[in-house]
Parts: structure tokens; sequence; C-alpha cells
């Protein structure tokens, strides 16, 4: 398990009145997605930086962070 990573659960926000209810950053109107949709888009994270600049490097790793526990919890209910 890794000791450094990010508890997302202090800056990623869901809020049923903002953005329909995804899962938001710091209460910002940019969403996990929208991180992932630029990062996917081949955007570096230098450069999604750059793009929102009211952003944290934290911010990015905190989206990673919030996606890899999704996926946990989506795997046990399979299992």
């Amino acid at each position: 398990m890794y000791t450094d990573v990010v508890d997302y659960h202090s800056i990623i926000t869901v809020d049923a009145g903002m953005r329909s209810g995804k899962p938001c950053i710091r209460g910002m109107r940019i969403t996990v997605s929208d991180v992932f949709d630029a990062l996917s888009s081949g955007l570096s994270i230098t450069q999604v930086l750059e793009e929102y600049p009211y952003l944290t490097e934290e911010d990015i790793r905190a989206c990673f962070a919030f996606a890899a526990d999704r996926e946990r919890k989506l795997s046990a209910r399979v299992a």
C-alpha cells in the first residue's frame, strides 16, 4: 500500500445542486471527469494545471485517488 496517497475526501466534493451531483474539486465547478477528459485527450498534468490555474497537483492526485477508491468499491460489489 502506498503511504502518501492523498486523502481525497477533503478535496473531492459532491453537491446535488452543482454539476448535477457529479464529484467536483473543492466545491468548484470543475469535475473529476473534466480532469480525466483533459488528461485522456493527451494533456499532461502540467498542461492541465496551466489550463486550470486554480487547480493544484494535489487536486489532480485526489482525482486519481477518488477514481481508484471508486474502482475498488465497484470491484468489491461484483465479487
